[in-house]
Parts: structure tokens; sequence; C-alpha cells
């Protein structure tokens, strides 16, 4: 699965970097249009979170990862058949849709593949994630210097290749255990599942339910905020250079290198702090003083002059990319930790929506701080500071409730019935 992710990122950043131009320089669309096809397809991503989620409870999750894999490769090989608005939007929507469930659907991979390791594991996979970015981004800064139509379909097809690449080692990959069903071998007999069970199979609770559960979702709407260092490093920060510094354009690009650099370097190293809930909980403090100070750094960057620029933006850079690299830990287990074992997928996806949602609206916020002015980074670090205060409180109540004997998080609904059989039955594919 790190071979799959270093390959799978390495072919979208291919694309990403050339995704815009090749819709405006070879498909003839325009800014405008350019622009609603992004906006539109990312708000139909936000539902392949929920929806992988809750397949992965049902079925395995190899085969959904497959599925997806193979839908966004057929996604991007259907852009190269046409130029009509409609059918770009379609399968760009389509593409979205997939990429926003895959995402998931690898988290819970490595959840229950690495089991109490997973927090160690989902930093390696990032870092591995980063690695492929920064090398698909330099091949495909070196692509687009040739500045032909052939340059961008030959990038695109790069990343189609790279789906269709990491699809067949998926196949090799072996279905991780899920707490929620016991997996068996496809020709095993209901009989023997039963018999291995100690009795016949007996009624069971219905799974546990993200929807209705009101901490977990108010969890996920704390999150959303807390994913704004995205938006801050990638749309932030290269329009505060244009239009609010003296510093030199070319320093954007050179400020995303930094980036990915430091979570290649850090992200391993600081995730033995993010091993447990409690340690994970802790972990909220220096995320938000990190945010703070990146934030005052912008604001710095525009007191004159194009040294000071400089250094206040690559303080800003490194101050916010440590804010990301500790969500990225305290998110990931906080994410799993308060999901009950018998609906896993089901609650990661609806956790999806965080990072879905700020994807659509973050870049709407930060363009919004940056017409506001220079005082209003200050304004953006006081509500990330209330929403970490919020969010650790939430969930130091949520772990409080912990049931040690149940291994999982209460969750706000009533739990159903037990029966004699509960503790024995297993679920069932």
């Amino acid at each position: 699965m790190l071979w799959i992710a270093l390959i799978n990122k390495a072919g979208t950043g291919l694309w990403m970097g050339a995704a815009a131009l090749y819709f405006t320089l070879v498909t003839g669309l325009s800014v405008a249009e350019v622009g609603v096809l992004l906006g539109v397809s990312g708000a139909v991503g936000i539902a392949g979170a929920p929806l992988a989620g809750h397949l992965a409870d049902r079925f395995p999750v190899t085969r959904i990862i497959i599925g997806a894999q193979l839908q966004q490769a057929v996604a991007l090989l259907a852009l190269l058949t046409t130029d009509n608005f409609s059918l770009l939007l379609l399968y760009s929507a389509v593409n979205s849709l997939a990429d926003r469930g895959a995402n998931v659907l690898t988290k819970l991979y490595a959840a229950r593949i690495a089991g109490p390791d997973r927090t160690t594991y989902q930093a390696v996979q990032r870092t591995v994630s980063n690695a492929g970015w920064a090398l698909g981004g330099l091949a495909g800064a070196l692509a687009l210097a040739v500045r032909t139509t052939h340059a961008y379909q030959a990038l695109l097809l790069g990343n189609v290749v790279s789906f269709l690449v990491a699809a067949a080692l998926t196949l090799r990959c072996a279905e991780p255990p899920s707490p929620s069903r016991l997996v068996t071998d496809s020709t095993e007999s209901a009989s023997a599942v039963e018999s291995a069970a100690g009795s016949a199979p007996a009624p069971v609770g219905s799974p546990s339910n993200p929807w209705r559960d009101r901490s977990y979702l108010l969890f996920t709407v704390t999150e959303a905020a807390l994913f704004l260092d995205d938006a801050v490093l990638q749309v932030g920060i290269p329009l505060w250079i244009v239009h609010a510094t003296d510093a030199p354009h070319g320093l954007a690009p050179l400020l995303m290198v930094l980036n990915c650099v430091l979570v290649v370097c850090c992200q391993v190293p600081l995730s033995r702090f993010g091993s447990t809930p409690d340690r994970a909980r802790a972990l909220l403090v220096p995320l938000a003083a990190c945010f703070v100070v990146g934030c005052a750094a912008l604001t710095a960057s525009t007191l004159g002059g194009t040294w000071l620029a400089v250094t206040a933006l690559t303080a800003a850079a490194v101050a916010l990319t440590f804010a990301e690299i500790l969500h990225a830990i305290a998110s990931w287990e906080l994410s799993i930790a308060l999901a009950p074992d018998d609906a896993q997928g089901a609650y990661l996806g609806v956790h999806g929506l965080s990072s879905s949602a700020q994807r659509s609206g973050g870049p709407l916020l930060v363009t919004a701080v940056i017409a506001a002015g220079p005082l209003a980074w200050p304004a953006l670090g006081a509500g990330v500071i209330v929403t970490v205060a919020a969010q650790s409180r939430l969930v130091r109540k949520r772990l409080i409730r912990q049931s040690p004997a149940a291994g999982h998080a209460v969750a706000d609904v009533p739990a159903p019935a037990p029966t004699q059989s509960d503790a024995t039955t297993p679920w069932t594919t």
C-alpha cells in the first residue's frame, strides 16, 4: 500500500499542476468556466467520503479501493475525448467523487491493517505520499516547459497510468480484518462459519449511525476549520505574496517545496506524540500555537522591505506546515479512536467530509481574509484558537464516556438491547 501511495501521488502530482492550464489551453475553456468546473466537481466530491465509508463496512475494502482507482482512471481518460464544457464537468465530478472516497478507504485500510501502530503507519504513508507529490510535481514542471498540447495530454495519460498500476498492485494486497464483519474464504460454507462461531447466528443490533451521533458530528465540524492550514498554504500564501508583499513571486513554489520537505522529514518522528487518544488531544495546543504564529508572520510580511517579507513568509510557511503535521497526527488518531468498531468505515466517511468541505470552502474564506487586509490574519488565528478549545473539550468529554470494556467510544444514540449471544456472535459477510 505504501508503493501504491507513492505511485498514486506521483501521478496526481503530474496532473494537478497542469489541470487548469489543460482546460484553458487545450480544451479552450475560459477562466470563469475553469473556476466553475473545479468548484462544482469539488462540491460533488464531498459525497465520496461518506459513500465510500458506508460501502467499506459492507464489502471488502480492497475491492472498493480498486473500484475507486479504476473510476478515476476512466474519468480522467474521458477528458481526452471532448472539449464540451458539460461533459468535462461530468467527468471531473466523477473523478472527484472517487478521489475523496479513495482517501477515506486508504485511511481505513491503514487502521485495520496496522492495529495499535496505526498512527506510525499513517505518518509513514503521509511521508511517502508527499514524496510522490514532489516527484510528480517536478516531472510535471519539466514537461510543462515544452508548452505543447501533446505535453499536457502526456501528463494526463501519466496520471491515468498511475491509477491503473495502483489498481493492479492493490489486487495483490490482502484484505485486512474488519471489526464489523468476519472475513472468510469465499469457498467456506455458511454452515462452517456458524460452526466456527460456536452457535447459530443470533440477531444483533443495528450498527452505530454517525449521522445520529451528535458529538462525532460536532467533532467533524471543528475538524473542517482545523484543515484550513491546507488552504492557507496552497492558496493564501501564493496570493498574499503577489498582492500584499514585496517578496518575489518565485518564492511561492519554493515555499511549497519547503512544505513537502518538512513533512517528509518530520511527520514520522513527530507521530510518536500522538500514539494514544489522550496524547493526540494534547497536540491541539501546539497546533493552535503554530497556526497563530503563521498568521502573525503573514501580517508581519506586509510591514515593508523585500527581506522582511521573505523572512516572514518563510516563517509563516514553516509554522503552518508544523500545524499541518500536528493536525494530521491528532486528526488521524482521534477520528479512529472516537469511532465505534461496528461502523468504523461509516464514521471515517463522515469525518472525511471535513477535509472535503475545507477544499470547497477554505479557498473562499482565505481569499476573503486576503481581501480584508493584514489584520484579518490574526482574526483567523483567533478563530482557530476557539475551535481548538471547543474540540479539546468535546474530545475530553467523549473519551471520559468511553467504555474500556467495549474498546470504543459510546455514541450519543441509544444502544440496542443486548442479547445473550451478542458477546459471541460475529458479523458475517
